[in-house]
């Protein structure tokens, strides 16, 4: 786990060696082992990493260059199959000079090319620069776990793992906030990708490299399309055999670490299944962690205490402040963008608390995206007439079901320029019914899904664990996204997801029962937040009104009787703008903090 930066520059002016020593110094959260920049000043390129030493802490030192020193690759992640795909190499002739993840690629690479990107089982970000080609080459995992963004002015590339490793490069500055991406904000309560909070940054797509040369033409492959999977009807019980049988090798491979480990477990039937596995394949009780509150309305640290039991883990609790809002501006800058969700102030705490142990968790996350695990999807597919819609109904009255603003909402919202600035701008035509058209040939519940798999999975719920893990440099591992598991989901139907009654993750609960437990398997799902709303209503609802009114960016943006109006209804509990007015929160903090 790292994180990585650097620029290619078309004219070949060269970027200052203090410019790329403060880009690395903004990502040693990521990385506080080791740092290693290979910088070509006469071809204007840069390639660095900042390392938090997982796998062969000795010899793991990036970037890793050829023999004949014309290719440098750098990689933030891990690649969990790589003791496989050593052996293979040696078994071809290939010399290995250390046991790292990181060699391993480069090799694959010198023989196979930039296609040797399907042949690895991890999650990355992986920048190569080849003098052979004279091109940079930026590529991320099928699903996003690793993330990477980009700034080309036409001239010059920028990428880091972190939008704050670019602004060293610009002199400090910040690019102006981009206002589509603001809009799509309201929609989906982050951003979703390409698009960042800032005019020219964009963004790598999951499952995509690009190749940059000198002239302006980017070339942009997609190397790996989830939607390629074909349905298939299976028994319960070859289901249920599959099922285990990769989500146990997942986990297997993600226990490969020349340092603690341990897992993230909040006794629900996700992070209860990889602990379970975990304990299978370990000789020492599985070191676990969670944090609990006061408030049993938001404490499951009974269910975690119940699976640490049962698989006699070595199980961390701490009892936290429920209010963490205090927490929020930190938050935010680790995360670089708004986001409106809650849950990543719990996140870090329990990050905080795992630091104190190990350096890699195991998590549950990607679950309930590929298993039908939130109540918005029986909620959705219970409406009497959700089976009879058109396609093109469905689509949009699927979207409209997980939009936070509607487009009718965001047009009052707005002030009169913003709102004709923004007019031709839909949130559902950008970023969400491309995906809806590449999922048609699926069942509908699959198709809801595979939306989810590609915006709130990428843009929100993994953005969760990387940030908030690397702000504390710990590395979070997620066997439910290895690629078998997900290409498996999507060949599996969506009743074997969603039953007709309306069951979350019918058939995964089944199989998980042996394993987990009935009382864990069929628990109630609980959302790992915090009760912002009660909260907005009542001690800190003068906090929030300051915050809105004095807020640059929501005076620039909005009309202050519209923002007045949404305060007064949730106070007076006319409505519930519980997550609006934390989405409008997040982007004043945001604001203030960025353009400082």
């Amino acid at each position: 786990m790292c994180g990585i930066f650097g620029y290619w520059d078309r004219d070949h002016r060269s970027l200052s060696d203090d410019a790329l020593r403060a880009m690395a110094h903004a990502l040693v959260h990521r990385g506080p082992d080791d740092e290693g920049i290979h910088h070509q000043p006469a071809r204007g390129v840069a390639i660095g990493n900042r390392r938090l030493s997982i796998i062969d802490i000795g010899h793991g030192h990036q970037p890793f260059v050829s023999d004949d020193g014309q290719i440098a690759l750098v990689q933030n992640g891990e690649i969990f199959n790589h003791v496989e795909l050593a052996a293979e190499l040696r078994a071809q002739g290939v010399r290995l000079d250390t046991h790292s993840d990181t060699e391993v690629i480069l090799r694959l690479y010198e023989l196979e090319g930039i296609a040797c990107l399907k042949r690895l089982n991890g999650m990355f970000a992986i920048a190569i620069h080849d003098a052979r080609e004279d091109a940079l080459y930026l590529a991320r995992d099928r699903i996003g776990v690793k993330p990477l963004y980009t700034l080309d002015d036409g001239q010059r590339i920028l990428f880091g793992s972190e939008l704050k490793a670019l602004w060293p490069a610009l002199g400090g500055q910040r690019p102006a906030m981009d206002l589509e991406a603001i809009h799509h904000y309201l929609s989906f309560n982050y951003i979703p990708a390409p698009w960042t909070a800032y005019e020219g940054v964009r963004h790598v797509m999951p499952g995509t490299w690009q190749k940059f040369t000198r002239g302006q033409h980017v070339r942009t492959e997609r190397w790996w399309i989830l939607a390629s999977q074909q349905e298939q009807d299976h028994t319960f019980v070859h289901w249920s055999e599959e099922f285990i049988a990769l989500l146990d090798d997942a986990t297997r491979i993600r226990l490969r670490a020349d340092v603690p480990f341990g897992a993230f477990l909040s006794g629900g039937v996700d992070s209860s299944t990889i602990v379970g596995l975990m304990a299978r394949h370990v000789k020492e009780p599985v070191k676990t962690f969670c944090i609990g509150f006061e408030d049993p309305r938001y404490d499951e640290s009974a269910f975690a205490q119940d699976a640490a039991d049962r698989f006699g883990c070595q199980h961390t609790r701490e009892v936290a402040e429920l209010n963490m809002l205090d927490r929020w501006p930190q938050v935010l800058h680790h995360l670089d963008q708004p986001h409106g969700d809650a849950s990543f102030m719990p996140t870090l705490r329990v990050s905080e608390l795992a630091a104190q142990h190990v350096k890699v968790v195991l998590t549950g996350d990607g679950g309930d995206e590929l298993f039908a695990g939130y109540d918005k999807y029986a909620q959705f597919f219970a409406q009497p007439d959700a089976a009879a819609l058109s396609q093109a109904s469905f689509e949009r009255s699927y979207f409209d079901s997980i939009s936070l603003f509607s487009p009718e909402s965001k047009a009052a919202l707005y002030r009169p320029e913003i709102g004709r600035r923004l007019a031709g701008v839909d949130s559902f035509c950008a970023a969400a019914q491309p995906w809806l058209k590449e999922a048609a040939h699926f069942d509908r519940i699959n198709q809801a899904l595979y939306l989810d798999m590609q915006l709130l999975l990428s843009g929100n719920n993994l953005v969760k664990p990387d940030r908030m893990g690397m702000a504390v440099s710990i590395e979070a591992r997620t066997p439910f996204l290895d690629w078998r598991m997900m290409e498996f989901a999507f060949r599996s139907r969506g009743h074997t997801k969603l039953s007709r009654e309306g069951d979350k993750k019918h058939w995964f609960k089944r199989a998980a029962a042996p394993l987990i437990g009935e009382g864990l398997a069929h628990r109630k799902k609980q959302m790992f937040t915090v009760p912002v709303g009660d909260w907005f209503k009542g001690e800190l609802h003068s906090w929030l009104r300051e915050t809105l009114q004095g807020s640059e960016v929501m005076n620039q943006l909005f009309e202050p009787s519209g923002v007045q109006q949404m305060l007064d209804a949730h106070r007076d509990g006319q409505h519930n703008f519980t997550r609006e007015l934390r989405a409008l929160a997040a982007l004043a903090i945001w604001h203030r903090e960025a353009f400082a």
